[in-house]
């Protein structure tokens, strides 16, 4: 730290000349700082413990394992675009790569990464040919030196699939997605097959984009927003009479500004609504996105069966919501015919008189028979015309036929079946435990502090518990000065202090030599001894 130097002195001659305050030296401007800027070793430690926590609820999984030796997964994959950087042309191609969560930390922590979360079927390539050697994975154990580090130039896994996210582009309309520029919810497709078969391979869609309106459709409806038209009340319907009426206008119009500068604001930090046609994000549990629907056409039929939503076209148009209004209507007399014929066969399956009732179990296990071998897909209506996403509710995969002729159509896709499980990585020790943490990465600095000291062998710590007593002894007094007089202690009192500790008298005759000499000087060129 360094300060100005001060003015030269006035002549005597000079009777208007500024008055100059008494200049303060360097211990006494750091002793005359308020104890704000101070913190007890409490509560530097309650502060550090609570750092520890923040990160560890934004970063709670362990990072001390890659998942590569697990195989392929549905995990959260992270694509590293430093050490991959996709290329300036956006239709060149480019090959993708995709690290693991604690690979995302341990090697590319300081890398730009883009967060894919979840996809399937997939396996890191951390360490891999995918990833210059210049970058290893630092978690697998090398083969080559049997030590844990240094992987590189391994072969990938072949059936990893990448699609535009791992570039940073996603939705139809390709935007780079920025998480502080984007407003607004994204939803992940399902996905049926890959960018390569006509698939979307799990991507992220924006509701106006599934809906034909754009990304930033709801831009328009601030400019169209209406002006609000207040009803007169009691309160305001009469006007009245003040001496300072002049002035009300203009306070009116004040607090009316600062309420519509108020209203902008929450118009900002609020999530844009969901565009028309779009369903609320309560009434489904998952989608599939048009282009998955288009490369699997079998699975419109299901548009609004149970289990299913109507369709959701792409393109807003007026024949293809009376198209799919006809189709509800279509479907609710199917409905309705279902239900008669079930009350029918519920009417002539008890025993009429006269007839023995060993006859009802027989019409009972015939139905199921019946039932059994139905294609329930068959007996749904054509699908409706355009284009469209399919939306689902959660119970969808429980009105999804699965006979022998359907079930071809649903082996390649096991996510139509049950619902998939997706790896975590174990939780990381908080350092709750009773015995403070461990010592291998986990825990709070001082539960890993405290761990070590544990594992010290008894002279050793003997000896460091006598020299640890000797300098609380010595700084006893040290600290009780300025306890005393309530003064905060200063940088430069500290560095003092320790030289004379340490016996060097002479360095502080230097220190005070040079200071003192630099009183004169006005280029004021003191020099600072190094912190302790």
């Amino acid at each position: 730290m360094s300060m100005d130097p001060p003015p030269p002195p006035a002549s005597a001659g000079d009777t208007d000349a500024p008055v100059v305050a008494p200049k303060t030296t360097r211990s006494e401007s750091f002793s005359s700082q308020k104890s704000t800027d101070s913190q007890t070793a409490a509560e530097f430690i309650r502060d550090q413990m609570q750092l520890e926590a923040d990160a560890r609820e934004a970063l709670p999984y362990s990072i001390e394992s890659c998942t590569n030796i697990l195989g392929s997964l549905r995990q959260s994959v992270f694509a590293c675009l430093t050490c991959n950087p996709p290329p300036a042309e956006p239709k060149d191609p480019y090959d993708g790569a995709g690290v693991c969560y604690a690979c995302s930390i341990q090697c590319h922590g300081e890398h730009t990464l883009v967060e894919i979360f979840t996809k399937r079927n997939f396996t890191c390539d951390c360490g891999t040919k995918r990833y210059p050697p210049t970058t290893p994975c630092s978690l697998r154990l090398n083969s080559t030196t049997n030590t844990k580090g240094g992987v590189h130039s391994e072969e990938p896994d072949a059936n990893n699939k990448y699609n535009q996210n791992f570039r940073n582009r996603f939705c139809a309309c390709e935007c780079d997605y920025d998480p502080f520029q984007q407003k607004g919810t994204m939803f992940q497709c399902l996905g049926l097959g890959t960018s390569e078969t006509g698939g979307c391979g799990e991507d992220w869609y924006h509701p106006g984009c599934l809906v034909g309106m754009g990304p930033n459709w709801f831009e328009s409806m601030k400019k169209e927003k209406p002006a609000t038209v207040k009803e007169p009340t009691e309160a305001t319907a009469m006007p009245t009479i003040s001496e300072d009426s002049e002035a009300r206008p203009g306070d009116e119009a004040t607090a009316a500004k600062k309420q519509d500068g108020d209203e902008d604001v929450e118009d900002e930090d609020e999530d844009p609504p969901m565009p028309p046609g779009f369903p609320g994000e309560d009434d489904f549990e998952a989608f599939l996105c048009y282009k998955c629907v288009n490369a699997n056409p079998w699975i419109k039929k299901y548009a609004g069966a149970k289990g299913f939503l109507p369709a959701v076209f792409s393109t807003q148009k007026n024949a293809e919501v009376i198209g799919t209004e006809e189709v509800a209507k279509k479907r609710k007399a199917e409905d309705d015919a279902d239900v008669s014929e079930a009350k029918r066969l519920k009417g002539t399956s008890g025993p009429a008189e006269g007839q023995p009732t060993s006859s009802a179990p027989a019409v009972k296990q015939e139905t199921q028979e019946a039932s059994s071998v139905t294609c329930r897909w068959a007996l749904l209506p054509s699908p409706p015309a355009g284009e469209f996403s399919l939306f689902m509710t959660e119970d969808f995969r429980n009105n999804i036929c699965r006979c022998s002729s359907c079930y071809p159509n649903l082996d390649p896709h096991p996510q139509l079946l049950e619902e998939e499980e997706t790896y975590e990585p174990p939780m990381s020790d908080g350092g709750n435990s009773e015995h403070g943490g461990s010592t291998n990465g986990s825990g709070s600095l001082l539960e890993r502090g405290e761990s070590a000291l544990r594992n010290v062998d008894r002279v050793r710590a003997i000896e460091g518990v006598m020299a640890y007593n000797h300098l609380k002894d010595q700084l006893k007094p040290f600290f009780q000065q300025f306890a005393e007089s309530g003064k905060a202690i200063g940088a430069e009192d500290i560095k003092s202090y320790f030289a004379k500790l340490r016996g060097d008298d002479q360095a502080i005759k230097d220190a005070g030599g040079s200071a003192n000499g630099s009183k004169d000087d006005k280029d004021d060129s003191r020099r600072e001894q190094s912190g302790y």
